[in-house]
């Protein structure tokens, strides 16, 4: 019984492994299809339009760390794939052009957890008859996404948040903002480390609004 309950763990942590770079390589390929909709193909020369993860993993932040996060059990894991290249200076808009494409990522995973969530709630209203392996894989998806949507919305360069909100500011604390992207890796792990519990509960509260 020991054994059994041991390889089922390990199952669901390849999957939650294995969503989470689904996740990711969408998450970035958005952020391609973003610009190149404004109007620079530098994601489209680089072949970063595609959903092949080989082209987007990024062996810390898509493997690594999502694995010590599962080893250390935290709850939720997080991870990040290579960042698609785009070049600012060819975007149609120059003021917002940078935001609309950072935005795309986070926006990718809000739009996958809703999805799901559809599925969810609609089983719950009898309008669907899933199995529950299924149930626990599309929750699994749901909350994924959400860590995912809301850990990238953080104001913490190098994360989304801070192109997005970047634009908002004055200039001369942009450029603060701007430089202070040296240490924001290090300020991302201490997210991790100090603040990953108020975090969490957030999860889930929008994870329960979400599906139930």
């Amino acid at each position: 019984m020991y054994n059994l309950a041991m390889q089922l763990d390990t199952i669901e942590n390849i999957l939650q492994v294995v969503f989470l770079i689904m996740s990711v390589v969408i998450h970035e390929v958005s952020h391609g299809y973003a610009a190149l909709m404004l109007g620079d193909k530098t994601a489209f020369y680089a072949k970063r339009l595609t959903l092949n993860p080989i082209r987007h993993i990024d062996l810390f932040g898509s493997i690594i760390l999502p694995l010590l996060l599962i080893i250390s059990k935290v709850g939720f894991i997080v991870g990040w794939a290579k960042p698609v290249p785009y070049n600012p200076y060819n975007l149609s808009n120059q003021r917002w052009g940078g935001a609309l494409v950072a935005l795309a990522g986070p926006a990718s995973n809000f739009l996958l957890a809703i999805i799901f969530a559809i599925f969810l709630r609609l089983n719950t209203a009898g309008l669907l008859n899933l199995p529950e392996i299924a149930i626990g894989l599309f929750s699994m998806i749901v909350l994924i996404n959400l860590v995912l949507g809301f850990f990238n919305f953080l104001p913490i360069p190098p994360l989304d948040g801070s192109k997005i909100f970047t634009p908002l500011l004055p200039e001369r604390y942009a450029s603060f903002f701007e430089n202070f992207g040296n240490y924001g890796f290090f300020a991302s792990l201490l997210f991790i480390l100090l603040l990953w519990k108020p975090f969490s509960y957030f999860i889930m509260l929008v994870f329960g609004l979400l599906v139930s």
